[in-house]
C-alpha cells in the first residue's frame, strides 16, 4: 500500500468487494494507475494551503493523491454506494487525512453550496457531463482561482480551442467567459478501468475577469449559443431570430464593429459581448 494510492488490483478488488460495474450512463472510468495519480496532482501545482473540490470521485485514486497534498479536499460523488464507501477507503489507506475529507452525495449540477470556499478544482470529470459540470462550477464557484480537469480528448480540444480553429465552439467561449483554458497533457485509455475507446486529456483552468461590458452573461451566451446553433452560417443570418430580422442583427453587428459576413467560430468572447450589448440595446 506505500503511499496509500489505488493500483490496479487494489481498486478491482475494491469494486469487487461492492458488486460495483462501472456505469456508462454516469461516465464511470476509474483511474487505475498510481503515476498518473500523481502526475495529475504535481499538474494542477495544489498546495497544502488549498481547498480542492473533486466531482466524480468514484473509487477514490485520485482523491487519495489529493488528500497528500492539499489542506481540504470537498468531493462530490453522485453514486450512493461510492459516496458512502469513499471515507471507509480513506480511513483504511490514509489514516491520518481522514479528517481533510468532506464528501457531498449529490449531483454536481445540482449542488449550489458547499461547507467550504474551495481554492482550487480537481477532478477527472465524467465523460457525459464534463463541460455542462464544468461551467457550473465555474459561474456558482468564484473563489476558486485554478484548477485541472481530465476529460474526454475531444473535449480537452474544445475547452482549450482558438476562434478560427475546427473546434472552437459553444464550450469554448462560454469557458472563456471566466477563464483561460489551455490542454497540458495527454492521458491513454490504459490507465483507465474499464479501458475507453478514446484518449483523455488534461486543462489547465486559470480564472480571470469576465469581459467589460455591459452586457449579462445570460445576454452573451444567448448571443454564443445563437451564433453557434446555425454552424457554419454568416453572423447575419444565424443572429437573425434573435435580433428579430436579417436587418436588425446586421445593424447590431456592425454598430459592435464587425463584419456581420464574419462567423460565429471566427470571434472571441469579447465581440459576443459587444455584439449583445448592441442586440439588446445595454
Amino acid at each position: 500500500m506505500a503511499d496509500g494510492l489505488l493500483d490496479p488490483t487494489s481498486l478491482r478488488e475494491l469494486a469487487s468487494q461492492l458488486s460495483l460495474r462501472p456505469n456508462k450512463q454516469r461516465g464511470q472510468n476509474f483511474v487505475t494507475d498510481a503515476n498518473t495519480v500523481r502526475r495529475i496532482v504535481t499538474a494542477s501545482g495544489v498546495t497544502e494551503d488549498d481547498t480542492v473540490l473533486e466531482i466524480g470521485p468514484g473509487l477514490g485514486s485520485l482523491t487519495l493523491g489529493l488528500l497528500q497534498a492539499v489542506h481540504r479536499l470537498i468531493a462530490i460523488e453522485i453514486d450512493d454506494v461510492l459516496a458512502t464507501q469513499l471515507p471507509r477507503t480513506v480511513a483504511t489507506r490514509l489514516p491520518e487525512r481522514a479528517a481533510a475529507l468532506t464528501v457531498i452525495n449529490a449531483d454536481a449540477l445540482q449542488v449550489d453550496a458547499l461547507p467550504e470556499s474551495p481554492t482550487a478544482v480537481v477532478a477527472n470529470l465524467p465523460y457525459n457531463v464534463a463541460v455542462p459540470v464544468l461551467l457550473h462550477l465555474l459561474a456558482r464557484f468564484e473563489t476558486w482561482r485554478r484548477g485541472l480537469v481530465m476529460v474526454q480528448a475531444e473535449v480537452a480540444d474544445r475547452l482549450a480551442a482558438r476562434p478560427g480553429s475546427k473546434t472552437y465552439g459553444v464550450p469554448s467561449v462560454k469557458v472563456a467567459w471566466y477563464a483561460s483554458a489551455i490542454r497540458v497533457g495527454t492521458v491513454s485509455p490504459r490507465v483507465f478501468w474499464p479501458v475507453p475507446n478514446v484518449e483523455s486529456g488534461l486543462v489547465a483552468i486559470e480564472r480571470r475577469p469576465p469581459p467589460d461590458t455591459r452586457a449579462s452573461r445570460a445576454q452573451v451566451f444567448a448571443v454564443i449559443d445563437a451564433a453557434f446553433g446555425q454552424r457554419r452560417k454568416m453572423l447575419r443570418s444565424a443572429l437573425a431570430g434573435l435580433a428579430g430580422s436579417s436587418a436588425a442583427a446586421t445593424a447590431g453587428i456592425a454598430a459592435a464593429g464587425l463584419d456581420p459576413k464574419t462567423r460565429g467560430e471566427m470571434l472571441d468572447v469579447a465581440d459576443f459581448a459587444r455584439i449583445a450589448e448592441q442586440l439588446f440595446q445595454v
